[in-house]
Order: structure tokens, then C-alpha cells, then sequence
């Protein structure tokens, strides 16, 4: 289903604000565990590039469209989209944070939200796999947000609220990406209390 630059941008600034609030309630707790390797640092600054990237690459015009959906993003990003480099980008994210890391996460949502705000969604911006709409990389950052919101959430024992423009388009990928893959009959059947996932079951 298609769906609204206006509600790609909601799904987007309300996933970002949720990142916003949820930073502020760590705490004490930056260096308690988080994801895997990461701990909570490490974990939001992950998360922070979600909105970084978007700044990023806005300041980047392509010159044509290389990727041309949410689906193809992340099927294009595979190769590269765990291992070592990344714990150690989100690492290094964590600790560009800096002393005051709640306030440092308000300050870039504050800053990149404005920014995606003023677009119409037309524009081509040069990603990591080559050109895309903002239209069609933007999902893929509200994804990333509502998932590793929803990792921080768990980790520090608080309700997995996400807001539900960003969880409906976090959905939205993750059931493209099962059709894509050919898997979508196992998440259906565990979607509707049916057997549980296979073990490693992932769209990702």
C-alpha cells in the first residue's frame, strides 16, 4: 500500500521523538548492557544514526535513482549491515554523544526532524547503495528507529510504546521484506498466535 509523504514524515518524527523521550529516561544507566556487544551508549548512538544518515545524505543530491524502494534498501544493504564495522560505528556514535548524551539525542531530533519536515519527498539523495527518493529511504530510518527504540525500551524495563504511525510503517517493511524473501507464511502464522518463528527467523 502506498502510502503519504505526509504520513512517512509522521511515522519519522514521531519514531525520532520516541528515540527523544526514551533517552532521557536512561539515567545513570549509559554503560549498563544494551544490544549484543553495545551497551546503552552504544545503542543509542547506533539508533542516533538513523537521523544523522538522513542529515547526511540530504546534503548529498544524487543525480539519479539507483534504489528504488524501502525493499530494495535494505536486500542492497545485506552484505554489510552487521558485523564488526557496525558495533564499532555505533560505538563510536555512543561516545560522540559526548558527556550529556540525552540532551546531545534531543539536539539532533530537534535538528534533523525541521529538516525532513521542509521536504516534499521528491528529492534524490546519494545513499550508502547509490541514489534514492527521500520518499523511499526515509522508511528505512523510521524502521531502524522504531526497532533499536524498542531494544533501548527493553533494556532499561520500560513499556515498548512505539508510536503507532512509526510502528505501522515499521510493520509495513517488515511484512514487504518477508514477500520479498518468501517468508511471510511462518511471521503470518506466529502474527496470529499460531506456531512460534523458526529459531533465527529474521527479515533482515
Amino acid at each position: 500500500m502506498d502510502v503519504s509523504w505526509d504520513d512517512a514524515q509522521r511515522a519519522f518524527s514521531d519514531a525520532a521523538g520516541w528515540l527523544g523521550a526514551t533517552s532521557a529516561l536512561v539515567g545513570e544507566r549509559w554503560s549498563s548492557p544494551g544490544l549484543g556487544e553495545w551497551d546503552v551508549r552504544a545503542l543509542v548512538g547506533h539508533t542516533s544514526r538513523s537521523l544523522l544518515t538522513v542529515e547526511a545524505y540530504l546534503a548529498r543530491p544524487a543525480e539519479a535513482v539507483e534504489v528504488g524502494s524501502a525493499v530494495g534498501y535494505h536486500l542492497a544493504t545485506r552484505a554489510f549491515s552487521g558485523g564488526p564495522a557496525v558495533a564499532a560505528r555505533g560505538r563510536e556514535a555512543g561516545a560522540a554523544l559526548g558527556d550529556d548524551p540525552a540532551a546531545a539525542v534531543a539536539e539532533i531530533v530537534a535538528r534533523v526532524v525541521p529538516l525532513v519536515a521542509a521536504r516534499g519527498g521528491s528529492e534524490l539523495v546519494t545513499t550508502v547503495v547509490g541514489g534514492m527518493r527521500l520518499a523511499d529511504y526515509l522508511p528505512t530510518r523510521t524502521f531502524e528507529l522504531a526497532v533499536h527504540t524498542a531494544d533501548l525500551a527493553t533494556a532499561l524495563g520500560l513499556p515498548l510504546e512505539v508510536p503507532a504511525p512509526a510502528a505501522a510503517e515499521a510493520l509495513r517493511l517488515v511484512a514487504d521484506l518477508a514477500v520479498a524473501d518468501g517468508v511471510a507464511g511462518p511471521l503470518l502464522l506466529a502474527a496470529t498466535g499460531r506456531p512460534a518463528l523458526p529459531a533465527g527467523y529474521s527479515v533482515l
